[in-house]
């Protein structure tokens, strides 16, 4: 199972700046990464949350079951040691997703202190970088697309 998990004002997508973060919605997004882990017949579990605690409780709840982590912990990015270290707890590993560039936005924002217990970072690419996170966590967890599958599949 991959968690995606959504942090503080992501709820608001595709009404919060959609300059910014575009005008998908924060389901368009879970749409895309499930529809994506199915096609490697991944289970997808999303999580959205404006509090801190609730986020760490989602994931100590799910750490067993959880094969990889997409996290987009908006602004929690840049001041949440403690879902740093619910992350360097984790055994699956996690990458950390941001729509817009935070390297071209405000300086407050050029620092993530989740980004050394991620295995990657993709930022700047709208809602694609969860997409891209999910391929590359489906691949690195070990699962095979349907395609790939069918393919070693003997002909009849």
């Amino acid at each position: 199972m991959i968690l995606v998990v959504n942090g503080p004002n992501l709820n608001l997508l595709g009404e919060r700046e959609p300059d910014v973060y575009g005008r998908s919605t924060l389901g368009d997004v879970e749409l895309l990464v499930r529809d994506a882990c199915a096609a490697w017949d991944v289970e997808v579990k999303a999580f959205q949350s404006n509090h801190e605690g609730a986020i760490i409780d989602f994931l100590q709840e799910h750490r067993k079951q959880a094969r990889g982590i997409i996290l987009n912990a908006g602004a929690l990015t840049h001041t949440s040691y403690a879902l740093h270290d619910c992350l360097k707890a984790m055994p699956a590993p996690a990458v950390e997703v941001h729509i817009s560039n935070i390297h071209q936005r405000e300086a407050f924002r050029h620092v993530s202190v989740l980004a050394p217990a991620c295995r990657g970072q993709i930022v700047g690419l709208g809602i694609r970088g969860y997409l891209l996170a999910a391929e590359w966590l489906c691949a690195e967890i070990g699962a095979q697309p349907r395609v790939a599958a069918d393919r070693k599949k003997p002909s009849p």
